[in-house]
């Protein structure tokens, strides 16, 4: 049983619905945002003509093991060639664009403006961090989330050559396993990432996980170029 402190502006998660959904309406402020995450709950708008903000917490949830990642044997030949280099938090507004239009989906994904607008406020409170991939200096992938404690939500991952969104998953998830994140959440599973290794655990169990990783005193950013592998470099 979870013993996470009841959120101020949410009922309880097992108050979802069949598909996850919490709560339409509230705000895109830090407040509301640093009480979601710390409750199993996100953002997730449905856009139409227009934005309808809505608050999900599905049953299963999807993570990532960081002993789990599964690398192909075409990545792992990307990684030994040094095609791209990372670094962190050098471009996090270029990169939520970037997964904003990913496919040509400009208009067209719950990455409206004002979801863009909240994280990149929760970047300057230090709270949402991005890992970029470069091709000598073009940004070529890249992916962002939430950090909190030893838990870390990974919100969404772009790319412009291939692979490149790839390695950006990879050093994210050797830097958090380093650091001594504990939860590396993906929301929900698609076959794009049940191939890297993906799975989906019970929520309750998913609160259990992020009740204790919240508890984790770990900085996002740290040695991040030492930690990743990769050509890399600290911005952080």
């Amino acid at each position: 049983m979870t013993k996470l402190s009841p959120s101020k502006y949410f009922p309880p998660v097992d108050a979802a619905d069949e598909e996850g959904l919490m709560l339409f309406g509230g705000q895109l402020t830090p407040n509301w945002l640093l009480d979601a995450y710390s409750h199993g709950i996100f953002p997730w708008p449905i856009c139409d003509r227009r934005a309808l903000l809505a608050w999900w917490s599905p049953d299963p949830r999807a993570i990532i093991e960081l002993d789990e990642l599964h690398l192909s044997r075409s990545l792992q030949r990307t990684l030994r060639r040094g095609k791209f280099r990372v670094t962190c938090n050098r471009a996090f507004g270029e990169v939520i664009r970037g997964c904003a239009t990913a496919d040509g989906r400009a208009g067209q994904t719950w990455l409206c403006p004002e979801m863009i607008a909240a994280y990149e406020q929760m970047h300057r409170l230090g709270y949402a961090m991005s890992v970029e991939t470069w091709a000598e200096e073009e940004l070529v992938g890249g992916t962002y989330g939430i950090s909190l404690g030893g838990f870390f939500a990974a919100e969404s991952m772009f790319f412009r050559q291939s692979d490149a969104s790839k390695v950006a998953l990879v050093a994210l998830v050797r830097h958090l396993r380093a650091r001594g994140y504990t939860l590396l959440d993906i929301q929900q599973l698609t076959d794009h990432t049940r191939s890297l290794g993906a799975s989906e655990i019970p929520r309750s169990e998913y609160l259990r996980r992020l009740e204790a990783a919240l508890k984790i005193d770990t900085r996002f950013g740290i040695d991040f170029a030492a930690d990743c592998g990769i050509p890399a470099r600290d911005v952080c």
